[in-house]
Formats: structure tokens, C-alpha cells, sequence
């Protein structure tokens, strides 16, 4: 996607880790007593590499130094090109960080005691941990700059919660200048619609991403970026209960059925979004039936072509339609 993530949020519960965190109790890799955060930027100790590799019977250690760094976990498949070209770029922008977050690589294939944890559908699946609290951040490729982005917004979750220490690596200059990350630059159409969406104003983000796509047709990174600022456009000074209670109220009604889909989509229950609006499909005239695929293509653009849900409903529509 080409747009800015949605805000990191504190997802206690989300993500149950209760059986790790009991399983063992050893100190982090250099970190103090846990839950004792470390004065800001204050080291926290000495660890071999900002990018480690962790398994079921060790990621309690990364649980723990989440309480003075945040930790990113990147929950990965070597056979997956895209998550191997993610955790490429992630491994550089966090070593590009000089300590003040660690990444942690993940096995699903080896570990599925931890993807099951992580509710990790696909690969690349991008979590963190605050405090030993675990959030949700992206599954899917995503660029280099809203990487940045989310690593910036994790910092600053990280900062709100007293997560502000810094480790050091063996073998470096802890009082050796950092290197300033380097952010590439988004294509102009790109970044006006990025600003416009940081700014609230989604119609100029709709419309400086249909102009990158038709400057470039294949642009599939202005094509999802496209399909997530109009969500968020059908969304924008809506309540939930406005929503919900609207769909219920008129059964019948496509365009409040459509938006309940968007709903259920951006609060993350995926399979009843794609569930609601293949169920409609069949009973719609022509004119309806359109409506329902366009919407249906749109989200799957939100949602990741490459996602394995994505599949299942573009099955289940290829069906429907032939």
C-alpha cells in the first residue's frame, strides 16, 4: 500500500501470549528486571545483532525486553518471495535505529505455536511488542517509506507506555554517531496523496491516485492505495452504531449493506465483509450484482490480492458470476 498505516494501537488481549509468558521466565538478552522500563535512550545492555531469530521456546526473552525497546516480530516463510524481500527492508530500517528497536524473525512453518499467538493468516505477517503487549501493525508487502512509518508509530506508542531505552551491539561504537535512516522518495501523485490523507481530505487522495493509475495503469501500488482512501472516504464521520443499525433495520438496502461490509473489513473481521456481499450477490438485479463485484474487487485491493481469504472470495465470486 501507498497510503500512511492506520495508527498502531494498544491491542491487550488481542493476541494471547499468557502461555509463553508463563512457559519461562529467563531475563531478556541484555535486559534488566522486566517491567522496570530503562530512563530514555538510557542502554539496556549488549546483544549480538538488532535483527535475531526467535523460536516457541525462546521468544519469551523478546517478551520480556519489550518492557525497555519495543520489539518488532516479523513472522516469516522462506519459500514466500515477498516476505523475504519485507524482511529485507525491515532488517534495514530497524538497524538503522541504532538500538532504540529490535527486530525479531519468526518461523510460521517451524513455530506455528507462535503464528497461531500472532493470528498470522499469511506471510508476511508484522506484529510488535510493547511493554509485553502485543500489537497488531500489517500483514502483506508494504513499501519501504509506510515501513518507516509504522517503525515511527511503534516508537511513539513505545514512548507513551515508558518503552524508551536503547540496547547496544557487540562489536559497536555505542558513542559512534547513527546513521540517519534515508527515506526514498514516493512518486509525486504518490506522496500529494499521502499528505492529503494524513490532512483528512480523502477526495484529493482519490484523485491524485486515479491520476498515478492512469499515468500508469500497472501502478499496483497506486491501485491499493486507491481502494483503501475510498473505504476510508465511505467511512468518514460514520458511527458504528449509525452503521450497523442502518443494515438492520433495511435488510434490503445494498448501499447500507455495502457499508456495513466496509465496516466489518476495517475493523479486521475480513471473512464476514466477504461473507455479507457474496450472500447478497444472488439476489441482486444486474445493476446490483455489478455493484457488489466493483465493491467486492475494491476490498479485495484493501485487503491484499496475495492474501489466501482474497482467494477463497474470488472463487466464490468467479462462481457466482459463471
Amino acid at each position: 500500500m501507498s497510503m500512511p498505516p492506520p495508527s498502531a494501537a494498544n491491542l491487550r488481549g488481542a493476541v494471547d501470549l499468557s502461555s509463553l509468558v508463563n512457559r519461562a521466565n529467563s531475563p531478556a538478552p541484555g535486559a534488566g528486571a522486566a517491567g522496570a522500563p530503562a530512563a530514555p535512550g538510557a542502554p539496556v545492555g549488549v546483544l549480538p545483532s538488532l535483527v535475531l531469530e526467535a523460536d516457541d521456546t525462546t521468544f519469551t526473552q523478546f517478551i520480556d525486553l519489550s518492557n525497555t525497546v519495543p520489539v518488532i516480530v516479523d513472522l516469516k516463510a522462506s519459500w514466500a518471495e515477498q516476505s523475504t524481500e519485507l524482511s529485507a527492508v525491515l532488517a534495514k530500517v530497524v538497524t538503522e535505529y541504532a538500538g532504540r528497536i529490535v527486530l525479531v524473525g519468526v518461523d510460521v512453518e517451524a513455530n506455528p505455536q507462535l503464528a497461531q499467538a500472532f493470528q498470522a493468516q499469511s506471510v508476511p505477517t508484522v506484529a510488535a511488542l510493547v511493554g509485553g503487549r502485543p500489537v497488531s501493525l500489517f500483514a502483506g508487502a508494504y513499501p519501504e517509506a509506510d515501513v518507516r512509518a509504522v517503525i515511527e508509530q511503534v516508537l511513539q506508542l513505545a514512548a507513551q507506555n515508558g518503552v524508551t531505552g536503547t540496547v547496544a551491539v557487540e562489536g559497536v561504537d555505542p558513542d559512534a554517531a547513527p546513521a540517519e535512516p534515508v527515506e526514498e522518495p514516493l512518486p509525486p501523485h504518490h506522496a500529494e496523496a499521502y499528505d492529503a490523507i494524513a490532512n483528512g481530505d480523502y477526495a484529493t487522495a482519490i484523485k491524485e491516485y486515479q491520476t498515478a493509475i492512469a499515468q500508469n495503469p500497472r501502478d499496483s501500488l497506486a491501485v491499493a492505495g486507491l481502494a483503501q482512501v475510498k473505504l476510508l472516504a465511505r467511512l468518514q464521520d460514520k458511527s458504528l452504531d449509525e452503521i450497523r443499525n442502518a443494515a438492520a433495520a433495511n435488510p434490503d438496502d445494498l448501499e447500507a449493506q455495502l457499508l456495513v461490509a466496509d465496516l466489518d473489513l476495517s475493523g479486521g473481521h475480513i471473512d464476514d465483509a466477504f461473507d455479507r456481499l457474496l450472500t447478497l450477490f444472488p439476489k441482486q438485479d444486474a445493476a446490483g450484482k455489478d455493484l457488489i463485484r466493483t465493491r467486492l474487487l475494491e476490498l479485495f485491493e484493501v485487503v491484499g490480492t496475495d492474501d489466501p481469504r482474497v482467494a477463497t472470495a474470488r472463487r466464490r465470486l468467479a462462481a457466482l458470476l459463471y
